[in-house]
């Protein structure tokens, strides 16, 4: 499941992940709340925090994660990463090369330094 983080500035989204997150997580959630920023502010920073609920992303969700990254290459501007899955701290480090954008990665912990990473 994926639910939007409240009380963000614009040009924020944020996103909390936790059990698992599908297709239609993003379909009805991710992409919607992404577009609306991009059609405001045509570029947008997003703060993906990944709960300790957390249990997977099916392939149709990983599909679509894909496929927004690549339909808005150019769009982002940061993205903040909170997270304490060694799999995908490992992952971000092996396709950080992918990401045209400043990226940080913070454990759960350091939320609050998320934050304050992001809105600067």
């Amino acid at each position: 499941m994926i639910e939007l983080l409240p009380g963000l500035p614009d040009p924020i989204v944020g996103l909390l992940a936790s059990g698992q997150v599908t297709a239609q997580d993003y379909e009805s959630v991710v992409i919607p709340a992404i577009e609306s920023k991009l059609q405001a502010h045509g570029a947008i920073r997003v703060l993906y925090q990944v709960g300790p609920a957390f249990s997977g992303f099916t392939a149709g969700a990983m599909w679509d994660d894909a496929k927004l990254g690549l339909t808005h290459l150019k769009a982002w501007e940061k993205i903040a990463v909170v997270t304490d899955s060694d799999w995908m701290r490992g992952a971000i480090g092996i396709f950080r090369f992918a990401i045209p954008c400043p990226l940080k990665v913070f454990s759960n912990e350091q939320f609050a330094e998320a934050v304050e990473w992001i809105t600067a």
